[in-house]
Parts: C-alpha cells; sequence; structure tokens
C-alpha cells in the first residue's frame, strides 16, 4: 500500500503514460492487489485488475463440488457489483475516469471468469478507469479509487466477515436443485418442467427481470402433474412435458409466447427471486425461427426442402441471403448437426410457408420443393427422437399432428388435448399430412482458412455487447440466437472461433464447439486465449450457441461429407 501511494504521489499531474508505473503487484494486508494492464489513455477501455484475498474463511459447503463453485462464485461477482455502486463514486475526470467495473451478469446463472474461488482464497477481476485532469495524472483520485473504495468493495464482498451466508447458500442451493431437476428430465420422460407458483412474466420486453406486481403464478394442469424430490428443497410438483409433439395455444396475449420463453431460458440457471429457479427445460434445447437474409454455408437441408429449380441440390446449400424458409430449415439442419433433443417454435417468428402450406395451394402449386414442418415435425421425434413444442394461435392443423394440447387463458394452463380431438373429427384435414421418414442432414467440414482474422496487421476475434462477433473486418450477426443471455458468452464465444480460425484441420460446426468446451471443462474459461487469467469478462457459452455463432460468418465454407 505505501509502495502505491508513493507512485501514486511521484506521478500525480504527469502525463497519463506515467500511470504504466503502476503496473505490479502490492500487498493490503488481507488481500493482494494486482495491476495487470494499464490503460494508454483516459478514453481508451479501463485497466485491469485484480484483486486476490488471502484465506478462504467461507464455509466450504458453499463451493464443495462444481455446481455449487460456479453459483458461489456468481453469488460473489453479483455482491461485488452491488458493493461497486455503493462505494464507488463513478466518474471524476475525462473519460472513464474513476469508474470499477466486474462483469454485469445477467438473470441467468452460468460459469464466468468474473470471480474464482478456491482453497486458498478468493479472486475478482476487474477494471478501473484511471482518473484524469484531462491528459494528467489525477494522484488523488487515483487514491480514492484504489486505497480507498477497493478494499472497502473486498471487505463488504469478497471476504467472509462481509457476506449473508444464509443468502450465499441459498444461492448455490437455488442452482444445485434446478441442475438436479434438469438432469432427471430424460428419465423422467419429459422435455421441460415447470414449477407450481412460477412467475413467467417480466418487467418489460427490454428486462429479463421478473413483473413486480399483476403477475399470476403458474398452476398445473392436473394431467400434466409431476411430482418430483430436490436435494434441498426437498418435494416440489409441477407442469411436466412429456416428449413428442406438444402445442401451446390459446388467444392473443393470454401468455402463449411468455411461456415458450421461459422454456427457452430454461436451458439456464436463474437467480433466487427470479420467478423461474425451478423452470427447466432440456439443457441441449434450440429455440427455431426464420431469419430473413442471414448466409448459410454448405447445409443439408434435404430434409425440409426438395430439390431447386433446375435441379439443384439442396444436399450442400449455400446463400448469403436466405429467405426465411431457408433460413429455418437451415436453422433446423444446423441444430441438428450440433445435437440437441427438443425444438421451440412459435408461429409468431416462422416462415408461414415453412410452416404449413393448406389444401388450396398443394393443389394450385404442383412442383413445391418446402416440405412444410407440420409434416416433417411428427417424424422428427419418431425416427430421430427430437421432441417440438410449438405456440400456434392460427394454425389449426397442428391439432392433427399433436401427442399434447396446453391451453393457456388469461395466463392459465389447462389439458385441451381431449377437445382438440373432437375439433380434428369434427373440422377433419383438408389437406393430406405427410409423415415420410427423416434422417439426420449429412455432416460438414468446415474450412477454417475461410476466416479471416486480419484487421490491418493485426488479427482479431472478440465479443462487441452481446449480439456481435468482430473477426478482422467482418461483423457476425448474433441477434437471432435467442438463448444467448450475456455478453461474456459471445466474448467465449468470439475467443474459440478464434483458435478455430488459426487450426490447420477441417472440423464440424459440433466438433469445433464440444473440444473448446471440453477443454473449458478440464482447464476454466480461462484458457481460452489471448489472455490467461484475465480479464475476467467471459460467460460459458453452450455448445449450440458456439455452432450458431459459426454458421453466420458470412465469409464460412464448408462442403458436406
Amino acid at each position: 500500500m505505501k509502495n502505491l501511494k508513493s507512485t501514486l504521489d511521484r506521478i500525480d499531474n504527469k502525463g497519463y503514460g506515467a500511470y504504466k508505473d503502476l503496473q505490479g503487484t502490492y500487498e493490503f494486508g488481507d488481500f493482494t492487489l494486482y495491476v495487470d494492464k494499464v490503460q494508454r489513455d483516459p478514453f481508451a477501455p479501463p485497466s485491469l485488475i485484480r484483486v486476490r484475498t488471502h484465506d478462504n474463511g467461507f464455509d466450504r459447503a458453499l463451493y464443495e463440488n462444481l455446481v455449487r463453485r460456479f453459483a458461489f462464485e456468481d453469488f460473489l461477482t453479483r455482491q461485488a457489483e452491488q458493493e461497486i455502486k455503493r462505494a464507488v463514486q463513478g466518474n471524476r475526470g475525462s473519460g472513464k475516469s474513476g469508474r470499477v467495473e466486474i462483469q454485469r451478469p445477467s438473470q441467468v446463472i452460468v460459469p464466468r471468469t468474473s470471480c474464482v474461488v478456491d482453497e486458498s482464497g478468493v479472486e475478482a477481476r476487474m477494471a478501473v478507469g484511471l482518473p484524469a485532469k484531462g491528459r494528467t495524472v489525477d494522484g488523488r483520485a487515483a487514491r480514492e479509487v484504489l486505497l480507498d473504495e477497493l478494499p472497502e468493495i473486498v471487505h463488504s464482498a469478497l471476504i467472509h466477515q462481509g457476506i449473508d451466508t444464509e443468502k450465499a447458500l441459498e444461492h448455490v442451493q437455488t442452482v444445485e436443485d434446478a441442475e438436479h431437476l434438469r438432469g432427471r428430465l430424460a428419465e423422467l420422460g419429459l422435455v421441460a418442467f415447470v414449477v407450481d407458483g412460477a412467475i413467467l412474466p417480466r418487467e418489460s420486453g427490454a428486462s429479463d427481470r421478473p413483473m413486480k406486481s399483476g403477475a399470476k403464478p403458474f398452476a398445473t394442469p392436473e394431467e400434466y402433474r409431476v411430482e418430483v424430490n430436490l436435494p434441498n428443497r426437498g418435494a416440489v410438483t409441477g407442469m411436466g412435458i412429456p416428449e413428442g409433439v406438444t402445442l401451446i395455444v390459446g388467444g392473443g396475449f393470454h401468455g402463449k409466447s411468455t411461456l415458450l420463453s421461459a422454456l427457452s431460458w430454461g436451458v439456464y440457471d436463474h437467480l433466487p427471486g427470479d420467478g423461474r429457479e425451478l423452470v427447466v427445460t432440456r439443457e441441449d434445447a434450440v429455440k427455431i425461427r426464420a431469419e430473413d437474409g442471414r448466409s448459410v454455408a454448405g447445409v443439408d437441408i434435404s430434409g425440409s426442402i426438395g430439390g431447386l429449380p433446375g435441379g439443384g441440390s439442396t444436399e450442400d446449400f449455400s446463400t448469403t441471403n436466405a429467405s426465411g424458409s431457408t433460413s429455418q430449415a437451415a436453422n433446423i439442419a444446423e441444430a441438428l448437426e450440433v445435437g440437441t433433443s427438443l425444438f421451440l417454435v412459435d408461429e409468431d417468428t416462422s416462415a408461414t410457408n415453412f410452416m404449413i402450406r393448406d389444401e388450396r395451394m398443394r393443389e394450385l402449386i404442383q412442383r413445391e420443393p418446402i416440405s412444410p414442418f407440420i409434416d416433417v415435425v411428427a417424424p422428427l421425434h419418431r425416427d430421430l427422437g427430437v421432441s417440438t413444442i410449438v405456440v400456434v394461435g392460427g394454425v389449426g392443423d397442428y391439432l392433427d399432428v399433436a401427442d399434447h394440447v396446453i391451453l393457456l387463458e388469461d395466463y392459465a394452463a389447462t389439458d385441451a388435448t381431449g377437445r382438440a380431438g373432437e375439433v380434428t373429427e369434427e373440422f377433419p384435414p383438408r389437406a393430406p399430412i405427410g409423415g415420410a421418414g427423416i434422417s439426420n442432414p449429412r455432416d460438414r467440414s468446415l474450412e477454417p482458412g475461410s476466416i479471416d482474422l486480419r484487421r490491418g496487421k493485426k488479427e482479431t476475434s472478440r465479443g462487441k455487447g452481446l449480439s456481435t462477433v468482430e473477426l478482422g473486418r467482418e461483423s457476425v450477426d448474433l441477434t437471432y440466437l435467442e438463448q444467448l443471455a450475456e455478453g461474456g458468452q459471445t466474448e467465449a464465444i468470439a475467443r474459440i472461433i478464434g483458435e478455430f480460425a488459426k487450426s490447420k484441420n477441417g472440423q464440424s460446426a459440433r466438433e469445433v464447439a464440444e473440444e473448446a468446451l471440453a477443454d473449458v471443462e478440464k482447464n476454466g474459461l480461462d484458457s481460452l486465449g489471448p489472455f490467461k487469467g484475465h480479464p475476467g469478462e467471459m460467460s460459458q457459452p453452450r455448445p449450440q450457441e458456439v455452432a450458431a455463432a459459426i454458421n453466420r460468418i458470412r465469409s464460412l465454407k464448408a462442403t458436406t461429407v
């Protein structure tokens, strides 16, 4: 501490570059400060620091296994974020002066690099905007940040005396219960589970937080009621959605899409108080939608779209500007490539001609290459074991292929399977519904050399917010990856792609994703370069989003094998 204070006094009022002298290690008694990288000017990305406590006085029950460890690390990250808001004055000077930041978590709980817990202590990775007056060092303000505010954050959020142990234990037990429940879905013959009392509506279209008032707690229809024993909470009841084809039906604004959204986020664990803590879905579930204008590289979409005009094959289909139907077909084929046991589909975000074709159009258009999804959805489960949950409000023909029908009225769910059968008898299908077999798409080999990371004299592969990966001069748009939860996942995906682009051997998207995440499982997220151990800005993605991001690189070249 004395050395740090002395250096700050010495460089006060010098040019901003004098802050480089801070790089190094400083002992603060019960923790160590590491200044790893100093920003070049007040307007550049903030300086990178780590703090590491010398003693782990926390109850070992909070981190005794892998699930509890990443949940507890998430808890400490959130505690640090709260203390930063409370203790740090914020901007004081030019540029990013005075800011202290730690990775901002979303409503979901995933492994991150922001905080690491081991037997010897806790390490938190942060960023600090070193204060400046214009472009000169503001030593006084820097002393306030590094010698006053930072120790206060550490003592309040990262040392056991400052932590509410009961609250921390609730956090890790909530995650442990959700992980246990998700792991039991397959043996129970279910694809999803919604606990009684869950709060599904969100605060707004721009917020993933729970609705503060007026939300109706979820109540399970008796026909779908399942009881499950959890390690911490004990017996809980809720709606178990069975394998097969399930329709979610109802009028507009009655909660269909809200339920589907909750199911799509059920691949992740959630915070206590989120309302969806025990809304869980198969971990490999993929939400599918139309995506006009996306690029497609050598994908076998023949399961949904047959021969093209002029005799073109769809077993190795490429385009730089996919239509709604071809993009949705490609999304399905790519999800099958990487692996999934559940599709989630909302007719509102689907291409109409991909979802269904009525008898008049079948009669008028004799040479239609598209096999509508209604013809494919049952074979997907029968032949490939892939279930589907479909939200429909205006396409009654889907009643003919449904194994289960859930009706939502004013956010209340009831079983409408029997009534749906009566309706189909009263109004039989007007057009034949196909049922031919379906097989997995042909594998592809991706060419790493087709991904150009060059940007001037440098190579870049980085995340930019939630929805963009920058690869050299190309920006990859991930806007329609609706199960991408936070920007830290995007950053991790960018680094995985960067490593693949530098490799020599072609691989499938599944191989790229699974090999990278297997290495992460073994060595931690820190193993994703170029930094080792820092910065703390990554969150673990699923293989499904890694593969989906690769598939959206416009320069990508691939061949079926």
